[in-house]
């Protein structure tokens, strides 16, 4: 079964509040990277490194350089998931406030 878009977006919300504490609602698709979440290469890095860890596919360093949002970022692993077809996402829902 092929990952959708939304549920990409559901796995880098994730992952964005396991790395950086973000919320939901400011992991959005047009969000940008830089600008917006103010994340720097380190950042990029660390989140490189746990969509490895969530798909078993490593982003190259030619795709990192060129995401610049949200959306870039669920584009290049719908990527890497059609071009490997055993990847899979977690299916770890978001974590809730107590």
């Amino acid at each position: 079964m092929t990952a959708s878009r939304a549920d990409i977006l559901r796995e880098i919300q994730r992952m964005m509040n396991e790395l950086f504490k973000f919320e939901e609602a400011r992991v959005q698709p047009d969000a940008r990277l830089v600008e917006d979440l103010e994340l720097d290469s380190l950042d990029a890095i660390d989140l490189a490194v746990k969509v490895e860890e969530a798909t078993g596919l490593a982003l190259d360093e030619t795709t990192l350089i060129k995401l610049r949002t949200i959306q870039d970022v669920i584009v290049a692993i719908e990527a890497l998931m059609t071009n490997n077809p055993a990847a899979h996402l977690p299916s770890t829902p978001l974590p809730t406030e107590s």
